[in-house]
């Protein structure tokens, strides 16, 4: 957590403990001048790195993660100090990034190696290649709430895929962003300074960092600030990937199990404050078990607390004006019609959040229409599982999303307009590194994690080699023969004219 706004005016950014407001570290803020001199560092490296083959990248990736291992109590200290999570909940992160450095430093090869594709009927005479290269220098401007595992995403496929990374941890968390950059660095000392690197500072740095040369830019956060990126990225044509915000809903049909349902939405609503993407903020719950299902979230809720000590179930707010924003959804749900079954705008209480469970609450209102961000869910009772659907894929959001249910869940799911659902468990498919993760929407653009996650930083080069000449057939060329046009005009229906 950073100081005040009227921090931005100087040359340091103070990190802070959002539980305690004690100071953990102070950092220098990079200007345009700076952002653009770790760019040029990161372009040098690249020569260097994007010339490896893929088992030497593996090596020095596996290489980060053995020692990320190794610091992970002191990383785990760090990351409950600055963005305010349970140590418990910061090693579990800490677990999922591992897993994804692993999958992209054993898959890059699989994924970007040479492939030989069929050059067609036609183009007989020619061997067509499909290579992939990397892109070159990746910008990558991280999030508060995940920030390790979230912008490894980007940092980790990128890496595999050849390409070096200057890195904008959020001001919120950049202790933890330079201290994951550093631990890379010591891991491997012989590389050259600028593989990976970080620029700190407020917006003004991330926006230096979209125009300071780099050749893609991946962000994730607010859906407003997103577009904005977007917008500046389209002055020089630079690509973007951006991961922004969820409405994520829970369909909870007749078939399901309640208590499991329950208890997965109790902990999607509530982990991390609430501050998750991807986690649960609308539920959808058919009419014939909605009451018994209310009743078990109040339950499992009614005995979980935010704190900063050992036994706490989830932190304070990390951001202190996302509390303000919480604080509204909750008074306008209950404006609006909505009952708050357990807590209320009493509930707030800077900087931590108790968990709110809010029903009935009109579909208009902030508190389903808007991300939320904090440890509150709406229920809603429906009839039936079209009802449902209708409702969940009705958000202009459309990120991830969960469905319970003994007998119908992929099919359910499979109906759902979102980037990822999980079947009978809340963020299954966020801790498989094969599986991709984004959104639709206004959730985002583009996609992190698995085989598409590489794809995203890489750029296919296309070539096709002339094996060898047939006289009078050289398509592409002025010296091709009448006689050639003739048999053309055979062949073409005979290859595409005959289907019904």
């Amino acid at each position: 957590m950073s100081t005040t706004e009227s921090a931005q005016d100087t040359s340091v950014l103070t990190s802070v403990d959002p539980a305690t407001g004690d100071t953990v570290a102070t950092h220098p803020v990079a200007d345009e001048q700076a952002v653009r001199a770790a760019v040029a560092k990161a372009r040098a490296a690249a020569v260097i790195w994007s010339g490896l083959s893929f088992d030497q990248r593996k090596k020095h990736l596996l290489r980060w993660a053995t020692r990320i291992t190794a610091k992970a109590d002191e990383f785990c200290d760090l990351i409950h100090a600055e963005n305010g999570k349970p140590r418990d909940d910061a090693f579990l992160e800490l677990m999922l990034a591992l897993e994804h450095i692993s999958w992209s430093a054993k898959n890059a090869e699989k994924v970007l190696k040479p492939k030989r594709v069929s050059p067609g009927a036609l183009m007989a005479n020619f061997a067509a290649h499909l290579e992939y290269r990397p892109l070159g220098v990746i910008g990558i401007i991280g999030p508060w709430n995940y920030p390790v595992y979230t912008p490894n995403g980007s940092i980790a496929y990128a890496l595999a895929a050849g390409n070096t990374v200057v890195f904008k941890p959020s001001e919120y968390s950049t202790t933890i962003g330079n201290y994951l950059a550093a631990l890379f660095a010591e891991a491997n000392p012989e590389l050259p300074d600028g593989v990976f690197v970080t620029v700190n500072g407020y917006g003004a740095t991330g926006a230096a960092l979209v125009h300071a040369g780099v050749d893609k830019i991946a962000f994730t956060g607010s859906t407003a600030t997103g577009k904005k990126i977007m917008a500046a990225a389209a002055a020089d044509l630079t690509p973007v990937l951006l991961e922004c915000g969820g409405k994520d809903a829970v369909v909870v049909a007749a078939d399901a199990d309640i208590t499991a349902a329950a208890d997965a939405v109790a902990y999607g609503a509530t982990m991390n404050s609430g501050q998750t993407c991807a986690g649960v903020e609308r539920v959808y719950v058919d009419k014939s078990i909605s009451e018994p299902f209310v009743a078990e979230v109040k339950r499992i809720l009614s005995t979980i607390r935010p704190g900063s000590d050992a036994d706490a179930s989830y932190g304070p707010m990390t951001m202190p004006s996302q509390i303000d924003i919480v604080r509204r959804h909750i008074e306008d749900a209950l404006k609006n019609g909505g009952r708050a079954v357990l807590g209320g705008p009493e509930s707030v209480r800077a900087p931590y959040i108790d968990p709110v469970v809010l029903v009935d609450v009109d579909e208009n209102s902030a508190a389903v229409a808007e991300e939320t961000f904090g440890p509150t869910v709406t229920i809603r009772t429906v009839n039936g599982i079209d009802e449902a659907v209708e409702l969940a894929n009705s958000s202009n959001y459309g990120l991830g999303s969960a469905v319970y249910s003994r007998r119908h869940g992929l099919e359910i799911a499979r109906r759902l307009r979102v980037g990822a659902t999980s079947v009978n468990s809340v963020l299954g498919f966020a801790a498989i590194s094969a599986l991709p993760f984004g959104g639709v929407g206004d959730s985002g653009i583009g996609r992190i994690h698995g085989a598409p996650g590489l794809l995203e930083f890489s750029r296919a080069h296309s070539i096709a080699v002339q094996r060898f000449t047939i006289p009078g057939m050289a398509l592409l060329s002025y010296t091709r023969t009448e006689r050639t046009m003739k048999l053309l005009r055979r062949v073409v229906p005979l290859l595409h004219g005959r289907h019904k």
